[in-house]
């Protein structure tokens, strides 16, 4: 499960990554509340290939993401944005136990400005 750390960089990031075409009509944001609790594992800038804001993004970072999940040890991920490299998002892994006590909220409906694709 991938996510961002606020409802804008997972905007951004949905910007630049969809046609807005593929955007269905019935899209929704969906908050979740990671509590302290969960313990979070991290990824610093430092930590990543050099060129790990190249697009398309180099292999070896879907690697670093493969590996955490593999290992297990943790329910989620912090890596920064290639977007907005001072801004997280979250890699969840539903499968580790921890997931249970992430608290998922209620989809809401979420559309993206149609200013945002002006030409």
């Amino acid at each position: 499960m991938y996510t961002s750390s606020t409802i804008a960089l997972a905007a951004i990031e949905l910007f630049v990554h969809i046609d807005p075409a593929e955007i269905p009509e019935d899209f929704v944001a969906t908050p979740a509340d990671i509590p302290s609790a969960v313990a979070i594992a991290r990824v610093t800038a430092a930590q990543l290939p050099a060129d790990w804001r190249q697009y398309p993004a180099p292999g070896s970072l879907a690697d670093i993401g493969s590996r955490w999940t593999r290992q297990g040890k943790m329910a989620v991920l912090a890596v920064p944005s290639a977007l907005v490299p001072q801004e997280l998002n979250y890699l969840i892994n539903p499968l580790h136990p921890a997931f249970k006590q992430i608290r998922i909220g209620k989809p809401e409906p979420f559309r993206l400005d149609p200013r945002m694709f002006k030409q």
